[in-house]
């Protein structure tokens, strides 16, 4: 596995997962057989999604994940140094399988998704401790729970003594989080579904969304808390002025696949943390979601992704 003989900016902790997508022309009912019309098998999960995210559009980064000794951890590991990704903090496991998922996605863009995190699973707090050097050299770091909490959480604390920003997202949803995530955040980063979840109200519009992010902001986030609203964008709002949360409005585009929006949206927000860090949050997520629009009119999860050459240049500016 290699090591970038750049220092890392963005270090990201979390999962992978090999992504097989089906397209049809809508959702199956329970019982119900359809048939597809295309299929891409790819390199995804939530954490793996993020660094390439971030890789691509110029960021020097590394993960902390597990694999499995399969040909699958193999296809991730090549297809990360193919990015130029540090895969130094990467360890291999025989005690299981690498991460899949199955994934449906209709005409319309939308999507279902089964996991199965296997060697996810079993990344340890005590693999966290051992990228401490790595992590001690980096400007942001980004974490999401699909893999266990415990680990998340030793990761949260150790860049918090670190002195590292942390952009945190509570993905997969969960009801009952630990409150130490929140005050660990310097953004604390869901959708919709992960914020209803979390505060009980409905995040069914801006001004829901809005409310959401003020019970958020409540329950101790140390900076910003950023709710993600698909093709309308995001709300945010800051712990320094809990009463004004603020609508960022997303491109309209014609949306061919939403599968891995998100992710593509945090590595953007990441890069920008990183190397735009005196910008306002306003103006990250603003392109943040330009970045994230461009990938939805791709299939696929990393294969949409944009590059840097793709995009704009006043995206940067």
């Amino acid at each position: 596995m290699t090591t970038d003989k750049k220092e890392p900016a963005i270090v990201i902790l979390g999962s992978f997962m090999t992504d097989s997508l089906s397209y049809v022309k809508r959702l199956p009912k329970p019982g119900e057989t359809l048939s597809g019309h295309k299929l891409v098998i790819c390199c995804g999960g939530k954490g793996a999604n993020q660094c390439v995210s971030a890789a691509r559009l110029g960021a020097v980064t590394s993960m902390i994940g597990k694999l499995g000794d399969d040909s699958f951890g193999r296809t991730h590991i090549e297809a990360l140094e193919r990015e130029n990704i540090n895969t130094s903090q990467i360890s291999i496991t025989a005690d299981a399988l690498s991460g899949f998922a199955q994934i449906i996605v209709e005409d319309s863009g939308q999507n279902c998704v089964v996991t199965v995190s296997g060697a996810n699973d079993l990344l340890t707090p005590e693999d966290v401790q051992k990228s401490r050097d790595v992590l001690s050299k980096a400007k942001v770091m980004l974490c999401e729970i699909q893999i266990p909490r415990k680990t998340a959480l030793a990761g949260m604390r150790l860049a918090n003594e670190l002195g590292v920003k942390t952009v945190f997202t509570a993905a997969p949803a969960v009801p009952d989080l630990e409150p130490e995530f929140f005050s660990l955040s310097d953004v604390f980063c869901v959708n919709e579904t992960e914020a209803e979840l979390l505060t009980g109200l409905p995040v069914t519009s801006t001004d829901t969304a809005m409310a959401a992010a003020r019970q958020l902001i409540e329950k101790g986030c140390k900076n910003w808390v950023v709710i993600t609203l698909g093709s309308e964008g995001a709300v945010f709002l800051g712990r320094n002025d809990p009463s004004k949360a603020t609508l960022v409005p997303a491109p309209k585009v014609q949306a061919l696949d939403t599968t891995g929006a998100g992710d593509c949206f945090l590595g953007a927000l990441a890069y920008f943390m990183a190397y735009h860090p005196d910008w306002s949050m306003e103006k990250m997520i603003e392109k943040s979601c330009i970045i994230a629009s461009a990938s939805v009119q791709k299939s696929g999860t990393q294969p949409s992704f944009p590059s840097r050459d793709q995009l704009d240049d006043n995206i940067f500016n």
